[in-house]
């Protein structure tokens, strides 16, 4: 019995072990890699695309960067992977990528069916239409019968499946493996309307042949909660990834910017104190430097100033805030304390 018991005890220590070695397993892959390996776009203004040099941009970009700043004090040691929507998820459960960051909606299934976890949400969004002005629809009620352009593989096509037979409308799916392919297809005709989420509907406008032709519908038929996705299992780097994204939203709350984040290290605001690893090891909780938010925003900032910069009114894309605005402006983000 003693020796069962004993057995038994060694057994839960090895496990335990085992437990808290997965766990920094891929932290401690990044670090001696000595940069971050981030699943994006293929490109999507605003979220993420290389211009003709190779060089990122974009709000998920950002994100990446802002990792990378915090492990590495250096926003620039990131290797970004251009994934298709239908090869995203297989890349980050492969280990190809260490995060996902690639404006991905996160859903019951991609949790518990393909493993893995969303441990932030850095953009609220939702699915929309949009359509040439000479079509002469301005709801997507009126739609029924209409070709619509979609991408395969994600939920934008299963949304849309609900959204007409909800409505007890009839269309005609024309689908494509990329979203550049089905944006293609869009602009050249081949469909009377597009379909994606509201921000890509925006960012792709953009590149049409005559973007002042066409029209975003008003409706908005879907929740679209997207963030970066991490590997079930690994709850240390799922705790780094969502609390990059609280940092960036509690720096934002507090007035903490790029500019004077030096400066406020010496705030006597204790939320600050926390914030800026001057008050409590929050970093070292996490196999960071205590400093890691400070990292995040020196380098990227805030998250106010990263989306103005990339989706928001200072951009191409002129977004409003809405739902991304603060909870204390109304918005759904709302930064966990540190403490």
């Amino acid at each position: 019995m003693k020796k069962a018991l004993v057995s038994i005890a060694f057994g839960l220590t090895a496990s335990l072990l085992a437990t808290g070695a997965s766990a920094q397993a891929t932290l401690n892959s990044v670090k001696q890699k000595g940069f971050l390996t981030c699943g994006s776009n293929t490109g999507l203004a605003g979220f993420g695309v290389p211009d003709a040099q190779g060089n990122w941009t974009g709000l998920d970009v950002e994100f990446c960067r802002a990792m990378a700043a915090a492990i590495f004090d250096d926003p620039t040691k990131v290797r970004f992977i251009p994934l298709a929507a239908k090869d995203r998820f297989t890349a980050l459960q492969s280990g190809e990528v260490d995060v996902l960051a690639r404006n991905s909606t996160a859903t019951m299934s991609r949790e518990t069916q393909l493993g893995l976890d969303f441990p932030a949400i850095n953009y609220y969004d939702g699915q929309g239409f949009m359509v040439r002005k000479k079509l002469g629809v301005s709801s997507a009620k009126e739609l029924n019968g209409a070709s619509i352009c979609t991408q395969q593989g994600t939920t934008t096509e299963l949304n849309l499946a609900d959204y007409f037979r909800a409505n007890n409308m009839k269309y005609e799916v024309v689908a494509f493996a990329t979203s550049d392919e089905t944006f293609k297809a869009y602009d050249s005709g081949r469909c009377d309307a597009f379909t994606t989420d509201a921000s890509g509907l925006y960012a792709e406008r953009l590149r049409a042949s005559a973007p002042d032709d066409h029209i975003v519908l008003p409706e908005i038929i879907s929740k679209e909660p997207l963030g970066p996705a991490v590997r079930h299992g690994d709850n240390q780097w799922g705790d780094i990834v969502k609390f990059t994204h609280m940092a960036m939203l509690n720096a934002e709350e507090l007035g903490v910017t790029k500019a004077n984040v030096e400066q406020m290290k010496t705030s006597d605001n204790p939320e600050i104190k926390r914030l800026l690893g001057t008050e409590g090891k929050f970093g070292e909780a996490v196999g960071l430097t205590n400093d890691w938010a400070v990292r995040i925003i020196k380098h990227i900032g805030n998250y106010g100033e990263s989306f103005e910069r990339n989706v928001g009114e200072g951009s191409r894309l002129k977004i409003k805030r809405g739902q991304n605005a603060l909870w204390t402006k109304g918005g759904l983000q709302y930064g966990i304390p540190i403490r």
